[in-house]
């Protein structure tokens, strides 16, 4: 039905229309409000009445048809009705009360908050909260900190707390003992009975494990045992409550331990089958030194060249053509390993001479990690039984045949006293450089004792050019290669270390001269001298000043280069006899006073002629050695006023003017040590030259140097304060533009020597091992009746004391950047940081897995299921899983590592798996809830890996 508009309706009428309803007026605004109060009650009456459920989809039904604006008015009338938003208290509350709150909290809980926000962060690291928990355990901090730098106590209170060495309550009280209640008779007497059944029930379980091992075990000990095996036979069955107790599972973990490794394969065992590389039968008669063929000719000449010689790759470079080298790594090799690199280098043939290119001092061979060998431990078992060896690959002395060590041990008592012992102990003549030069290796180039032949033994291995090059720029070299070998490394990792040595050795004796370098230098440093006096003087003629004083210079050239090392000019050979001599003449006479050798004996003359020609050599010898004293630290306190002059002058200045570049506080952080330094040994050096104005025999400066080494707490202050120093040159460079500006306009320009400040800043630490050389070579040259011997023994042990506290901070800083280095490379890596831990040898290896366990070794299949990356520290084995990926347009592969596992190096057993005709190289490594078996790409490689880890655990174990 539809409804039409009456003409006869009134306008009154149009106000009753509705619009979009049929109850609610158009106009009449009071009717319309009743009706849509009338109908708001009707709703909430409803709403009332509804259940929880049907409330919640009546309002998500309004919800969703509200537009943004409706939705947006909600939200204002919710805020102001109920508090939606939590306020952070630390944004409302004074400072002082939130920091307040914030003391509360232990220092784990400190740097969880500093997680939570920004304004948390900043205040949680507040130094006025980590002080006084630093100062409560005795930690103060070693410097004073900046006004502006803020976290320095957290970061020193955690620094202190990761160099705790940390105990369980296991160990704690293996340690230290528990305290127990004091027990009944009765008690006491049944735990020895108890303690006395145990006992026996390991020695038993022991003594059967031996006959076990002895009985099943072949006579070369190839490892057919499994670890199965090791499993079911060697472990001892005990009742439950004895396994539980801790000292018997590690004396048997111990005892499993040490089986593991008596099991591994030697390398002197010759018969049977393993897959260790062994001299084979036609190889022996070039290694004994029975062997009287005369077909064999010794025509070889060996070098050994160490991987921590400065621009190595350079040495090996200049080596001679028909000359064998062989690089070894310092660290992560054994005596054993090396032995065999020597014999596989050899191939069975004798040398007619063998150099050892390694790292040292006067007293000591730095041969490997782990290994100086000196007079204390030349006599050792493994040590002697390892120069022996070597010995047999030489040709015997009276055929020519000589060992030549690149150390300057004939520059000391002590290594003339290793030269003598290992010529005694191998029947073979060893040599050693007599000369000393003060911060360089030209100590190779000065005379050789014992030498027996016409050229020097340098130049039997390496070409003269090349060789003095890299003598004359071994620092410089050294940074250089830095960044070579990150380039070329990755492009000839595949290839050998004495290969890829060679290549990037030669690779920049290509692309620089000796002729123009060495020119170049010196042209520039004499051209640099020549202005400085120059600006100094200000003459009224220039050009004739500078002419002068560069033919002044040109002269001085040259006699530098007569005794710029400190030579021997006595015969070597003769020479090297007569310190023998002396030395057993000094020892036996106190003990024997003969009365029988009289002036008449012909021995008697011999003795005196050799004490006149001792004395007059040591004379001149001697004030040689105080001349190259005086001479170094001169050129040492210009280096120190170098720093005084260039940069703490200006910067001072610079500050007085009100136009500071740096802060009075930034300036004493940087300068105040090596400012007092630079007045220590200023008159350290006044005393040195005052002493050697009116020099002569009778004269002592051991005084000189004990007075000196009262005063080394200068250097300590230094030395502790050399990290925070060069922090604070980085920070100020990037924070302030005025000194980024003046150290770019002062670092490496010819004032200060084409060196940066931070380089500059070595010079103290590398002084050190030049006082102790310097006293040492000065030792050697005073008679043992003079007085100043007794001051010299008392101002080395004062130096070489101080230099070893040097070196264990430096071994501290190294070990720990290179640990922080891998657990960053290694994905999900815990922390590595321990102390006393080091990195020895990374390995690669693959894993491969065995489905056929029950069947003989020499039958079993294996399938290669990853690759591995093996980390062996000196506690402890980390094993990684390696994926290798290629980038697009890029010869070069990188390499990501992702953490595995790690085992204590004291519960880790090996066992090897003999070769057969599916599987070589391989052996197995487990630990206490996994094992890995494991396979390197070559035998070499199997071979050095398990004697370097079979060492470390046998050190492990003995500590």
């Amino acid at each position: 039905m539809s409804v039409g508009r009456s003409p006869r309706e009134t306008p009154e009428m149009e106000s009753f229309y509705t619009r979009f309803s049929a109850w609610t007026p158009l106009s009449n605004k009071s009717l319309n409000r009743q009706l849509f109060q009338e109908r708001v009650a009707l709703i909430s009456h409803w709403f009332d009445l509804w259940t929880k459920k049907q409330q919640q989809e009546f309002l998500f039904t309004i919800l969703l048809r509200c537009t943004k604006s409706q939705l947006r008015f909600v939200q204002d009338q919710f805020s102001e009705r109920i508090q939606v938003a939590k306020v952070d208290f630390s944004t409302v509350l004074p400072r002082f009360i939130s920091l307040y709150i914030f003391s509360f909290l232990s220092p784990k809980d400190l740097c969880a908050a500093a997680q939570v926000s920004w304004p948390w962060k900043f205040l949680t690291e507040q130094d006025c909260l980590w002080m006084p928990k630093c100062i409560k355990f005795g930690w103060f901090l070693p410097y004073t900190a900046t006004e502006h730098e803020y976290g320095a106590w957290k970061h020193h209170y955690i620094a202190c707390v990761s160099n705790l060495d940390w105990l369980t309550p296991r160990e704690a009280a293996a340690t230290y003992g528990t305290l127990n209640e004091p027990k009944g008779e009765d008690e006491e007497l049944q735990a020895r009975q108890r303690e006395k059944c145990l006992r026996k029930i390991i020695w038993e379980k022991i003594a059967l494990r031996k006959r076990e091992l002895f009985r099943v075990r072949p006579p070369w000990v190839s490892g057919t045992g499994c670890s199965r095996f090791f499993e079911s036979r060697c472990r001892p069955r005990l009742p439950a409550t004895v396994r539980d107790r801790v000292g018997l599972r590690e004396a048997l973990e111990k005892q499993l331990v040490l089986a593991s490794l008596e099991a591994l394969p030697k390398r002197s065992n010759v018969s049977g089958r393993h897959s260790y590389p062994l001299l084979s039968k036609k190889n022996w008669r070039g290694v004994f030194k029975n062997d009287d063929s005369p077909s064999h000719a010794f025509q070889t000449h060996f070098i050994l060249i160490s991987s921590r010689i400065p621009a190595y790759e350079m040495v090996v470079a200049s080596v001679r053509a028909g000359v064998t080298s062989v690089v070894y790594e310092h660290s992560g090799v054994t005596l054993e390993s090396m032995l065999q690199l020597i014999d596989k280098a050899l191939d069975g043939q004798k040398a007619q001479s063998m150099g050892i290119f390694s790292d040292g001092d006067s007293r000591e061979i730095n041969l490997l990690q782990g290994y100086k060998i000196g007079i204390k431990n030349v006599l050792k078992p493994d040590v002697r039984d390892f120069w022996e060896k070597l010995g047999s690959y030489v040709a015997p002395e009276g055929e020519g045949g000589h060992v030549d060590l690149f150390v300057p041990l004939g520059a000391s008592e002590a290594g003339v006293e290793v030269l003598s012992q290992l010529s005694q102990l191998t029947g073979t003549l060893f040599t050693a450089p007599a000369g000393i030069a003060t911060g360089s290796y030209q100590h190779i180039l000065s005379d050789w004792l014992g030498q027996p032949q016409e050229r020097a033994p340098p130049f039997i291995y390496f070409s003269e050019s090349k060789l003095l090059m890299w003598s004359s720029l071994t620092d410089c070299l050294e940074d250089t290669l830095k960044s070579a070998r990150k380039q070329l490394s990755p492009l000839f990792k595949e290839l050998q270390k004495h290969i890829s040595g060679r290549l990037i050795g030669q690779f920049m004796f290509d692309t620089m001269t000796m002729t123009n370098i060495l020119n170049n230098q010196e042209i520039a440093q004499a051209l640099a001298d020549g202005l400085t006096e120059l600006s100094k003087e200000n003459p009224d003629k220039p050009l004739e000043f500078l002419s002068y004083f560069l033919l002044k210079k040109c002269s001085e050239k040259s006699k530098d280069l007569e005794e710029h090392v400190i030579l021997t000019k006595s015969d070597p050979k003769a020479t090297f006899d007569l310190f023998v001599k002396e030395r057993n003449v000094l020892e036996d006479s106190p003990r024997r006073a003969n009365p029988s050798l009289g002036k008449n004996d012909p021995n008697f003359e011999l003795l005196v002629q050799l004490e006149r020609k001792l004395q007059t050599d040591s004379a001149v010898k001697r004030t040689r050695v105080v001349g190259e004293l005086l001479q170094s630290e001169r050129k040492y306190v210009q280096m120190l006023e170098i720093v005084r002059d260039v940069y703490v002058t200006p910067l001072k200045a610079a500050l007085s003017s009100n136009r500071a570049i740096l802060s009075a506080a930034n300036i004493q952080i940087i300068f105040s040590d090596i400012l007092q330094i630079l007045s220590l040994n200023r008159q350290f050096l006044g005393n040195l030259r005052d002493r050697l104005q009116d020099w002569g025999p009778a004269h002592c400066v051991g005084e000189i140097f004990i007075k000196f080494g009262s005063q080394l707490n200068t250097y300590t202050n230094f030395f502790n304060n050399y990290p925070v120093v060069l922090k604070t040159i980085e920070k100020c460079r990037e924070m302030i533009p005025a000194f980024r500006a003046f150290l770019k306009r002062h670092d490496k320009t010819v004032v200060t020597k084409m060196l940066s400040l931070p380089e500059l800043l070595l010079y103290p630490s590398r002084r050190f091992k030049e006082y102790v050389h310097l006293l040492y070579a000065l030792r050697l040259h005073v008679p043992a009746d003079h007085a100043d011997r007794g001051d010299l023994t008392t101002a080395i042990d004062q130096i070489k004391k101080y230099k070893g506290y040097i070196d264990q901070m430096k071994q501290n800083i190294d070990m720990k950047d290179q640990l922080s280095d891998i657990q960053r490379t290694i994905c999900g890596c815990p922390t590595l940081s321990e102390v006393n831990r080091y990195l020895i040898r990374v390995q690669d290896v693959a894993q491969l897995h065995c489905c056929e366990e029950e069947i003989n070794f020499s039958l079993r299949r294996y399938e290669h299921t990853r690759d591995l990356s093996l980390f062996l520290f000196s506690d402890a084995l980390l094993l990684s899983g390696r994926r290798t990926s290629h980038a697009p347009f890029e010869r070069t592969s990188k390499s990501t590592y992702q953490f595995i596992a790690s085992v204590a190096l004291h519960r880790l057993l090996i066992e090897d798996i003999p070769d057969s005709k599916c599987i070589k190289n391989a052996f197995i490594l487990q630990g206490p809830k996994h094992e890995w078996i494991c396979a390197t790409e070559a035998e070499d490689d199997k071979f050095l890996w398990l004697s370097v880890l079979q060492n470390t655990i046998k050190r492990t174990m003995e500590k």
